[in-house]
């Protein structure tokens, strides 16, 4: 099978599962352990983690950050008892988790607050999507004049042709071999968008770069080395709160992502992952990542715009296709096939 494959190769790339960790921190002093392992940077969580170690001081909560694809090859590990499992695994790349849910790595919990999630958040009650994140276009404010900001897909193929000499080599997007997350925006929007074709051959004919992390997209939008990026996710960008970037939410549709939450099979620790869902669900917990820019608000007056355009990604078994090996093959040559075409004279 294709996922046991994919364990195996990246464990064997890895050596352990713990060289392929980002960072790592330690949350409230008490003496029974709890694992988190998520693709969440730590900086943005740790209120959140602060205030449920507060509420629970029986705890010592690890959490440990990971790529979204190296996080989903321990999980899947774990699930096979080769690793320790974590208590909780937490992910944006959702496709992968629901993969993992399909294998029957997950166990199941309910409670009146999973029970309040809309269907498209919750999927077998072992899968559930505690936040609201959109895909953004990003750009530098110096670099862009105001009524040249492209508003939506269209916009930006216009960009494209109309001012080739401006962008070429300057806009930036996610290496979807390298990022779960980028993989799984590049997935959906070949099946939203009408113009996805196009907008592949106008990021090929304008040598637009593929790279790997939100943190170094952004940060070199705001120097200036690349004029704007496509499908960021926006929770990252209120987060670095960096100069002269400019967000768009893309008026054709905007993708909006709920990152998984799931109790793997064999946690030794199931119950304090079921309270820590419980707070991230509840009024304090959704505040909490309210502030830190994981649930998105939208100001009144564009409530009604914003609705009308908004595309959520269910937790649910189509995203399954998007991993199928022949589809994910196919795909991901073309994407390729399209990034490593000279330049049209």
């Amino acid at each position: 099978m294709k996922r046991i494959f994919l364990v195996n190769a990246m464990l064997c790339a890895l050596g352990t599962p713990a060289m392929a960790q980002e960072d790592t921190a330690q949350f409230g002093a008490g003496d029974t352990p709890f694992l988190i392992r998520s693709t969440t940077d730590i900086a943005i969580l740790a209120p959140a983690l602060t205030a449920f170690a507060e509420r629970t001081p029986d705890l010592k909560i690890t959490y440990e950050q990971w790529g979204s694809n190296a996080l989903d090859a321990t999980a899947n590990a774990a699930c096979d008892g080769a690793i320790r499992p974590a208590d909780a695994v937490f992910s944006s790349a959702v496709h992968l988790m629901v993969a993992l849910v399909n294998r029957a790595c997950a166990r199941p919990y309910v409670s009146e607050r999973t029970r309040a999630l809309p269907a498209t958040r919750r999927w077998r009650n072992e899968i559930w999507g505690v936040t609201q994140e959109p895909a953004v276009m990003i750009y530098n404010t110096e670099l862009i004049a105001r009524d040249d900001v492209p508003t939506s897909r269209f916009d930006l193929l216009d960009l494209m042709r109309d001012a080739p000499d401006l962008v070429r080599s300057r806009i930036a997007t996610y290496d979807i071999e390298e990022s779960g997350l980028g993989y799984l925006f590049a997935y959906i929007d070949s099946i939203e968008a009408t113009t996805f074709g196009s907008l592949l051959e106008g990021l090929a004919r304008s040598q637009a770069v593929a790279t790997c992390c939100s943190a170094e997209i952004i940060d070199s939008v705001s120097k200036g080395e690349y004029l704007m990026a496509y499908n960021v996710l926006g929770s990252y960008v209120q987060n670095a709160a960096p100069v002269n970037v400019g967000v768009v939410l893309p008026s054709d549709y905007t993708l909006f992502l709920s990152r998984g939450y799931m109790i793997p099979k064999n946690a030794t620790n199931p119950t304090a992952a079921e309270q820590f869902l419980d707070f991230l669900l509840s009024d304090e917990g959704q505040a909490s990542l309210t502030a830190a820019g994981l649930l998105h608000t939208t100001a009144p007056d564009e409530q009604r715009d914003i609705q009308g355009v908004r595309r959520s990604i269910p937790l649910a078994p189509p995203l399954l296709v998007a991993l199928d090996a022949n589809i994910e093959r196919d795909f991901l040559s073309r994407w390729n096939d399209a990034f490593s075409r000279p330049p049209t004279p």
